[in-house]
């Protein structure tokens, strides 16, 4: 039979050290984040600043429930059986990451489509998840054992099928009202399919990851869950912040990454831009799908200076010729002919 250590803490190594690793992908997310993003509202910068120190937390208490036991408690075998109440706080923290990211993704939902069904589904389903989270924290203290953590198994399906279920609902939210929004233009529909790329993609890698460490819980009663558990807090923190940081792609040859919170809901419509070309063109460049091209026409003409032109009397005063058939040349012609 194998040991404690092997059927518990070795998914669990392996999981903090994916935590960790999350974590500095985060911390990478959120320097990008305060550097080029530094006209977002100020709850948005609190909020960003929030689920960082949650997850800095996170990580603080899985490397310390990592030590206690290998390293303080080296070498007692019952200690490598017992949860400790540091582990405790991990289900409790990642339902309240989960739980921050998924409203704020309502939040956005109920922006773009001001569906209020939608909004409170989702809204809804983030609270559940809390609170089956919190219900498992509890449930830890209560019953430490590793091997009896199938007898709480009601309130961690709560946990983690509400949390899939919020975020299956998020991203369809997003994709039906982005996909019925498309406008025809190749410029403006692609960059719709690359907003529902990642939609997709952030959506399902923490829904999967949910619903693969729910059936790992309920199919085995070793500690194989706890590999994908341990980092499906980071899972949600960067899926947030990758949406947050790729909003500068989403605009029209900016690439300065210089926008606000509300740049896909709202335009400025009192600025443009005249360019204007070598062939007298000017081209007057709105916001996106307003483009207005003015054509200048120019027409040159030759205008004598009165001051240069001589008077009617030395007009009348210059010699004249005519041109003489007979001998084939221009000839003086005196003033007395007339036509």
């Amino acid at each position: 039979m194998a040991s404690p250590a092997t059927l518990t803490y070795g998914p669990i190594f392996v999981g903090v050290i994916f935590n960790v690793l999350l974590y500095g992908i985060m911390i990478t997310q959120t320097y990008l984040y305060f550097n080029v993003y530094k006209k977002d509202r100020l709850w948005m910068k609190l909020f960003v600043g929030l689920l960082f120190l949650c997850d800095t937390l996170n990580t603080v208490f899985d490397i310390v429930f990592l030590y206690i036991p290998l390293v303080n408690n080296f070498g007692d075998v019952t200690a490598l059986t017992y949860a400790s109440w540091v582990f405790a706080t991990d289900p409790v923290m990642t339902a309240l990451i989960g739980s921050l990211v998924q409203c704020f993704f309502a939040w956005r939902v109920k922006v773009l489509t001001n569906s209020l069904p939608a909004v409170f589904f989702i809204a809804t389903c983030a609270i559940v998840q809390f609170c089956g989270g919190l219900g498992t924290s509890i449930a830890v203290g209560m019953i430490p054992e590793f091997i009896h953590f199938q007898k709480f198994e009601v309130i961690v399906i709560i946990w983690l099928a509400f949390s899939a279920v919020a975020d299956c609902s998020i991203t369809v939210a997003l994709v039906w009202h982005l996909r019925k929004h498309k406008t025809g233009f190749v410029a403006t529909d692609d960059i719709v399919n690359r907003i529902i790329r990642l939609t997709v993609q952030t959506g399902l890698i923490t829904a999967v990851c949910a619903l693969v460490d729910l059936i790992l819980f309920l199919v085995t009663p070793a500690g194989l869950h706890l590999l994908f558990n341990l980092p499906l807090s980071k899972l949600y923190t960067n899926s947030l912040m990758s949406s947050l940081n790729s909003r500068s792609g989403w605009r029209y040859g900016s690439g300065n990454g210089e926008s606000t919170s509300d740049d896909v809901n709202r335009t400025d419509h009192g600025r443009h831009m005249n360019v204007r070309s070598e062939t007298g063109r000017r081209v007057s460049m709105m916001p996106p799908n307003q483009v207005y091209i003015d054509v200048e026409s120019h027409e040159m003409v030759d205008v004598l200076d009165a001051k240069m032109l001589p008077t009617g009397a030395a007009i009348a005063s210059m010699p004249t010729k005519q041109f003489n058939e007979k001998a084939g040349k221009l000839t003086p012609h005196s003033g007395s002919d007339s036509f």
